[in-house]
């Protein structure tokens, strides 16, 4: 018996030390995706359902489709907006796409 064969088996790394070896790189890759894209989404996707919640009569909104006006009327899942003197709109609150309040509103220039 020559002693090449047992060092050859001595060296090569068993199965489930080679697998856990292979998942270190893609368990690292999953982690470092996780905090750098979903964590963030995730936060923001929270603030905006919690401004969208706290809506209320006064606040500046921007539609999805690109309106912006002031919100007249609040229900459980409508506003009405308020888009010029006169013109009042119903929009679902769920496509609202920015809520702001009163103050942050720049004066006309008319």
């Amino acid at each position: 018996m020559t002693i090449t064969p047992l060092l050859a088996a001595a060296a090569a790394p068993s199965a489930g030390t080679s697998f856990f070896v292979q998942t270190i790189p893609l368990v690292l890759i999953f982690v470092i995706f996780w905090f750098l894209m979903i964590r963030p989404q995730q936060k923001r996707a929270k603030e905006h359902q919690a401004a969208i919640a706290a809506v209320k009569k006064g606040d500046r909104v921007v539609t999805g489709g690109g309106l912006i006006g002031k919100v007249t009327k609040v229900s459980d899942t409508e506003v009405e907006v308020e888009l010029a003197q006169g013109i009042k709109v119903r929009a679902v609150k769920s496509t609202l796409t920015q809520v702001g309040d009163n103050t942050t509103a720049k004066p006309a220039n008319d």
